[in-house]
């Protein structure tokens, strides 16, 4: 038996079949709380031996496996990757808690550790998001929502680079210890493609023939499924990137996983650094540490989203329509299309006032009529 006072309330503690259950009494009688305890075992004991229906331990690690379980079939792989990847940032601190002793200020905590860590406010937020809607689904939300504040996330909805940045930022990712990071960013200015569609892309959705990239599972309906075609340059970025793999199949990601070292005793010599362990068919998990030391080679301040503002921006001031656009991109905010629409008409605008430019060739200037 283990039973303890937190602030004047006392608790109980044990083991039940390898699981620590540890609740409240909700009482500030010592007595009343050994005799909740010894109740609780009993209830234990007689749905475990099928004598009455135990009350289930409601863990946060056990519940966030089966949220991940019951709901991954109904997600896009993207979604999958990111809830797992929040459910891994909140298991330290409340995997061995059971949900009813997750309280708005071990949220607060939560937050305030992540932030320290380095991890955006956006990033943050959808962790606090999963732990949301795991105790939303036990009933568990409401009390605690009053209390919780989100955190303050960026309302711009990006910039488009110049071209002396997107020189600068080039060069600075062709020197990378990541010999990925250069056709990544690359593609992503000539394609559009988000972070994630670029991670996910295997080599049966590159046509070399057609120059074109169809795009897998999407962060929209609009941009799963679409076809961007490859500029000269990407074409060729892409055609020198896959001469790096001469075994891969179709069904091998384009940015397969694979780790950096010292190539031997000369390569420690002489820092020259080389691929290994290559996992063709795992993608590779991020190009962030090597993203962010490419903007600070680079002297540029972006994030890897505004390399797709870049290519709207480009085609935007172009003459297509709008509908090929869409097309392209596969899905704009409403932000993103008053930002656009704006460019497109500042375009036809210079090319209207082109017609006030005086004729003086062979007669005298005069007005267009």
């Amino acid at each position: 038996m283990s039973i303890y006072e937190r602030g004047n309330v006392w608790w109980y503690k044990f083991k039940f079949r390898g699981q620590e259950i540890r609740e409240s009494t909700h009482s500030t009688s010592k007595t009343l709380a050994i005799r909740a305890e010894r109740e609780r075992r009993r209830q234990l004991e007689e749905g475990i031996n099928h004598l009455k229906a135990s009350k289930q331990a409601m863990i946060f690690s056990v519940h966030a496996k089966h949220w991940l379980q019951d709901n991954g079939p109904h997600w896009s792989a993207g979604t999958v990757e990111i809830q797992s990847r929040a459910i891994h940032h909140l298991t330290p601190r409340f995997g061995k808690l059971l949900l009813t002793d997750i309280t708005p200020a071990t949220i607060n905590q939560h937050q305030a550790a992540r932030k320290k860590a380095g991890a955006s406010n956006r990033t943050i937020n959808m962790e606090v998001g999963a732990l949301r809607m795991i105790l939303r689904k036990h009933r568990l939300w409401a009390n605690l929502q009053p209390d919780v504040r989100m955190l303050p996330e960026r309302s711009d909805i990006g910039r488009a680079l110049s071209a002396d940045e997107v020189h600068r930022l080039l060069l600075a990712c062709k020197k990378s210890r990541s010999r990925s990071l250069y056709p990544a960013v690359l593609l992503s200015i000539h394609t559009g493609l988000r972070n994630q569609e670029l991670r996910l892309l295997r080599w049966r959705q590159v046509d070399m023939l057609e120059r074109t990239i169809t795009v897998g599972r999407s962060k929209t309906k609009g941009g799963e499924g679409r076809t961007v075609p490859l500029s000269e340059t990407a074409t060729q970025c892409i055609q020198e990137w896959r001469r790096e793999f001469p075994d891969a199949k179709p069904e091998h990601f384009v940015f397969p996983s694979e780790k950096y070292g010292f190539a031997g005793e000369p390569g420690h010599l002489q820092g020259v650094i080389t691929p290994y362990d290559l996992r063709p068919d795992v993608p590779i998990g991020s190009w962030k540490i090597a993203w962010a030391n490419a903007l600070q080679a680079a002297g540029v301040q972006c994030r890897w989203h505004d390399l797709r503002h870049t290519f709207v921006s480009r085609i935007a001031e172009s003459q297509v329509s709008d509908a090929t656009i869409m097309a392209l991109a596969g899905h704009l905010s409403v932000k993103m299309k008053e930002r656009y629409s704006h460019v497109r008409a500042e375009a036809k605008r210079q090319a209207v006032a082109s017609l006030d430019i005086p004729q003086t060739e062979g007669r005298s200037a005069a007005p267009v009529q």
